[in-house]
């Protein structure tokens, strides 16, 4: 059997923790946002311009065109680089590298997962699938090949063994055929370290990733998962996301069992519907990026913008709440933590982090 990033000492640190970087991919592809793209580098700016005032942002974008229009938008803007490493699709959260931290080696390693654009929906996808492996060879970091193929957006941790995964996405025929959970979970306690594994089902309208957990429910810090709760019965996602909070109730339960305490459940409301030709969008509050003392939060223009990020505010007081407008990205089926990765930093222990204004 070979060697995993854990054998060789290495972990996966939570989001929280401090990053060296933020990698993100410039949007190229006009059927990613049909009718609709010429709004999406704009709000792609704005949202470089507000990571950019906390940390580096590592952008790909192969091709002259690309580059030339990556470089117009962002290039001039301090902690921004270009890299020309060529994509098919900007969603680099579900087939770019996940970065490892080593307690005594001064650069990350990266887990290379498989890669198939959520069960063959969108080809191609040869080029995204290759991505971790170009970035590790340009940037001389180790690389493992994981057996799986597991998206970014498929599984949110607490940075202490605890996972949350989704398992209509990762235990899906057209993604990993003829795996069954035990032998997903052992790889995933193999690569990524986890010690607790709990499955979530649930899927929002209009979500095509088929469930992703970053738009269901995620940790903000090794005691409080927030998660998304819709109050009007009449809407599509009352159901789904009555049962997803007590799937995560469950959880709590069980690590209460193991461990003696659990984390705090809290809720965060969803935006109200926004539908494009007839079908509803997958917006979500919980698809928020953090960077370094900081944590981009989605905006649809409506009155829950306000709450939620009361509500982010006063669970991260030392974190600076940074709204973004998000309405032209979610056109797209995603949002900002699905456009982003961030890599994390070496040799700054849990408190460290870089420029921030």
């Amino acid at each position: 059997m070979n060697c995993t990033p854990i054998d060789d000492g290495y972990r996966l640190p939570a989001e929280w923790e401090p990053h060296a970087a933020t990698w993100i991919a410039w949007p190229h592809n006009r059927a990613t946002w049909p009718g609709h793209f010429e709004t999406v580098p704009e709000a792609i700016e704005r949202w470089v311009q507000a990571m950019a005032r906390h940390e580096t942002v590592r952008i790909l974008a192969a091709g002259d065109d690309i580059a030339r229009q990556a470089d117009a938008a962002v290039g001039h803007l301090k902690n921004v680089e270009l890299f020309d490493i060529p994509t098919n699709d900007a969603w680099i959260r579900d087939y770019g590298p996940m970065f490892l931290v080593h307690p005594t080696k001064p650069q990350p390693a990266l887990i290379d997962w498989g890669y198939n654009s959520w069960g063959g929906k969108y080809p191609p996808y040869e080029l995204d699938n290759q991505v971790p492996r170009k970035i590790a060879a340009l940037c001389g970091f180790p690389c493992y090949t994981g057996p799986l193929v597991l998206e970014g957006g498929a599984i949110d941790h607490d940075g202490n063994g605890t996972f949350l995964i989704s398992e209509p996405s990762v235990l899906d025929e057209r993604r990993n055929p003829g795996w069954t959970r035990d032998a997903v979970e052992q790889e995933i306690r193999r690569f990524c370290g986890a010690q607790q594994i709990f499955w979530l089902r649930g899927e929002m309208d209009g979500d095509d990733t088929d469930g992703h957990v970053d738009q269901l429910a995620r940790f903000v810090d090794p005691q409080t998962i927030v998660y998304a709760t819709e109050a009007n019965p009449e809407d599509s996602n009352y159901e789904p996301l009555a049962e997803l909070a007590q799937q995560l109730a469950e959880v709590c339960r069980k690590l209460n069992d193991l461990r003696g305490t659990a984390p705090t459940l809290v809720p965060l409301p969803m935006p109200d519907p926004i539908v494009l030709d007839g079908m509803r969008l997958p917006a979500s509050y919980l698809n928020f990026c953090f960077v370094n003392r900081g944590v981009i939060v989605p905006q649809f223009d409506q009155p829950h913008d306000e709450r939620v990020l009361e509500i982010l505010e006063e669970l991260l007081p030392d974190r600076l709440m940074i709204p973004v407008p998000a309405r032209e990205v979610v056109l797209g089926l995603g949002g900002f933590h699905c456009l982003s990765q961030q890599q994390p930093a070496v040799g700054m222990g849990h408190e460290g982090a870089e420029t921030v204004t």
